[in-house]
């Protein structure tokens, strides 16, 4: 393989990685961000069930936990797409390696 193949398929590796770089750092966030709203619901559920007051269950409901049983699923099917993306690069780097294996 020449040269010129080596380091542009080298190039275009380091631009893929820099482009995971970013979807990683989203993955992060938004992973963190489900966290957030995993326990914002668990708590939400544990005063529900806690709660007699049928008027109260009514109104937690709408106010919690609906809106961040909501949140919590956009963000599980957000960090999902980011699973894809991240695979599909990791998928890309590792062919460039396969068939530019001196760098």
């Amino acid at each position: 393989m020449d040269d010129y193949v080596k380091d542009a398929l080298q190039e275009w590796k380091e631009e893929l990685q820099g482009q995971k770089k970013d979807i990683d750092e989203e993955y992060e966030k938004v992973k963190t961000e489900l966290q957030l709203y995993s326990y914002k619901f668990g708590i939400t559920k544990q005063v529900l069930q806690s709660t007699i007051n049928e008027e109260m269950i009514k109104n937690i409901k709408a106010t919690y936990q609906e809106p961040f049983e909501e949140k919590y699923n956009e963000l599980k099917a957000q960090l999902k797409k980011l699973e894809d993306k991240r695979n599909v690069y990791n998928m890309f780097v590792e062919k460039i390696e396969q068939a530019n294996p001196a760098k």
